[in-house]
C-alpha cells in the first residue's frame, strides 16, 4: 500500500466544517485516495506521542479516545467527540518484531493508551465507520530525520499486509506564531519558503537526504518546526515507502497563513531490471 504524510490542523478541525483540510479528509473514502477498500488495519505514527524508546499501543478491544487538549480554551463539544476504533495488536505486535529485528529495540508495549488527536481527528472523518483497526507508535524527538526514516524503512513490509501507514503532523508547526488572523492574510515569507521547499524537494528531486537534513538544507527549518514531533511523522511514512518513492501531494491549504496543512502520497517505484536468460 501507499503511505502517506498527512497534515492534521490544530484540533478545532474536528468541528470547523469551513476547513478545507477538513473537506480533504471527508473526501478520502469517496475519492478512494488510498485505494476502494479499507486498508486490513492502520498503523499511525502521530506528533502527539513521544517517548524515550519505540513503543506501540497493543490494544485488545476499542481504543479510547485522548482528548490531550485540555486547558487551552476549546469548545466543550470538542471533549464529547469519540472515535472508538479497535485496536490493532497483531500489526502493534509485528511492528515491534520488525523494529528489534532492525535494531531498534528493545521496544515497549503499552496496553493502556488509546489514540491522540494527531490520530483520531483525521480518522473520524477518513473512516469515519472507525471499523478499522488501528494502532500507534511512538516518536523519539530526541533523534532525528535520518532515524525516523530509518524507521520507517524497518517497517515497510507491513504494507504488503494490507497495513496503511500514515504520518500525522503538519507541514509547517510553529504554534507560537499562530494567531487568528484575517481572511487573505499573506503567508509569512518563512512558512511560504520552507513550505514550497518541501514541495520541491519530494515532488521533483526526490531529495530524502535533504529532507533528512531538513535544519540544515531548508530555509527557515528551525522557524518552521521548533520541535520537531509534527515533522517527523513524514520521516516515517516517506521511509515506510522506500528510497525511491514517487511523492505527490494530494492536498494543500493554510490556516490562520502559518499552519500548513500540505499532504503527501508517497508511492513505492520498483525499478526496471533486466531479466536473467533462461538456462537449459
Amino acid at each position: 500500500m501507499d503511505t502517506f504524510f498527512l497534515s492534521h490542523g490544530t484540533p478545532t478541525l474536528s468541528i470547523d466544517d469551513t476547513m478545507p483540510a477538513q473537506h480533504f479528509f471527508r473526501s478520502w473514502l469517496p475519492a478512494a485516495v488510498a485505494g476502494a477498500q479499507p486498508p486490513r488495519a492502520i498503523l499511525i505514527v502521530s506528533g502527539h506521542w513521544e517517548t524515550a524508546t519505540p513503543t506501540v499501543n497493543v490494544v485488545r478491544g476499542n481504543n479510547d479516545t485522548i482528548h490531550d487538549f485540555e486547558g487551552y480554551g476549546f469548545p466543550k463539544s470538542m471533549f464529547q467527540l469519540e472515535y472508538p476504533a479497535p485496536g490493532a495488536p497483531d500489526v502493534a505486535k509485528k511492528a515491534k518484531e520488525l523494529l528489534e529485528q532492525a535494531g531498534f529495540g528493545p521496544v515497549k508495549e503499552d496496553h493502556g493508551r488509546g489514540l491522540d488527536h494527531g490520530a483520531w481527528v483525521p480518522l473520524m472523518f477518513m473512516y469515519p465507520e472507525a471499523n478499522v483497526p488501528v494502532c500507534q507508535l511512538s516518536l523519539q524527538t530526541g533523534r532525528d530525520g535520518a532515524y525516523h526514516y530509518d524507521l520507517g524503512r524497518a517497517l515497510a513490509p507491513l504494507r504488503d499486509d494490507g497495513v496503511l501507514i500514515l504520518g500525522s503532523g503538519n507541514a509547517t508547526h510553529n504554534l507560537s506564531c499562530m494567531a487568528p488572523v484575517a481572511e487573505g492574510t499573506p503567508v509569512p515569507q518563512w512558512a511560504a519558503e520552507f513550505d514550497g521547499w518541501l514541495q520541491e524537494a519530494l515532488l521533483a528531486g526526490g531529495r530524502h537526504d535533504d529532507v533528512k537534513q531538513y535544519e540544515e538544507k531548508a530555509p527557515h527549518g528551525k522557524m518552521a518546526h521548533p520541535s520537531p514531533d509534527h515533522f517527523l511523522p513524514l520521516h516515517v511514512a516517506l521511509g515506510a515507502a522506500g528510497e525511491d518513492a514517487k511523492a505527490e501531494l494530494i492536498h494543500h491549504s493554510w490556516y490562520n497563513a502559518t499552519l500548513s496543512h500540505a499532504s503527501y502520497r508517497f508511492t513505492t517505484t520498483t525499478k526496471n531490471k533486466p531479466i536473467a536468460a533462461c538456462k537449459e
